[in-house]
């Protein structure tokens, strides 16, 4: 069982910890932390990279778990279910994505996505091919907030994966792999040693952003190198 006492005792190793090998000459990506069940990452899924590469920068995703970072780290409750704060969200996150011209469109019941499957996936792909477990991430976000589809289920995630050609078998061993599971629990750990929680969550060279309104930010402090 995870337990808030396993994150507060991290190993501050864990800060310097990188999964992308780069020349030294080069500046370093940004992190982008999210979560699938986050409408705002996925709006700022959309968005990060071409911010990014405005500025020369690549950009690595890292999905993490607010069920663990805001749950059981912060001790809050879901936001949702939060008084006066999930009606707000309710409303905010169409008239968010309506902002960016985004085609906003979660599944019918309003239920929150369970991540695992997808976070899984991802993390596993990402350890053999960065670029299309990326892929796979943002074609899995549209499928979950653009597609009204919910991606909690291996099945789903099975599928998704398909269309970037990876066979059904392979995907359901992986996800089944329990060093696949270890990999998602340990990148959990990492983000909360690096002091990440909501979603989307932004470093830029150590410098902390939280949350899709403060893209204008990240993009001025990529411009400018601070403030």
């Amino acid at each position: 069982m995870i337990t808030t006492s396993h994150f507060l005792g991290a190993d501050k190793a864990l800060l310097s910890r990188r999964r992308w090998i780069r020349d030294d000459a080069m500046p370093e990506p940004v992190d982008f932390y999210f979560d699938f069940i986050s409408p705002y990452g996925w709006i700022a899924s959309r968005q990060i990279d071409a911010i990014a590469a405005r500025h020369g920068r690549e950009v690595v995703w890292r999905p993490l778990l607010l069920g663990i970072t805001v749950l059981q780290v912060m001790g809050l409750k879901p936001l949702l279910d939060t008084p006066l704060k999930g009606d707000y969200l309710r409303h905010d996150v169409p008239r968010t994505a309506r902002l960016f011209d985004l085609p906003y469109n979660p599944p019918p019941d309003g239920r929150q996505p369970n991540p695992l499957a997808a976070a899984r996936a991802y993390y596993w792909l990402f350890d053999r091919d960065p670029a299309l477990a990326k892929q796979l991430a943002r074609r899995l976000y549209d499928r979950q907030w653009a597609e009204a589809t919910d991606i909690s289920s291996a099945e789903v995630v099975v599928e998704t994966a398909g269309e970037f050609g990876i066979a059904r078998e392979t995907a359901l061993a992986a996800l089944a792999d329990q060093k696949v599971k270890d990999r998602l629990r340990i990148a959990v750990e990492e983000a909360v040693a690096r002091k990440a929680f909501g979603s989307p969550f932004i470093i830029v060279d150590d410098e902390p952003f939280w949350g899709c309104d403060r893209l204008w930010m990240v993009e001025k402090w990529l411009a400018g190198g601070g403030w």
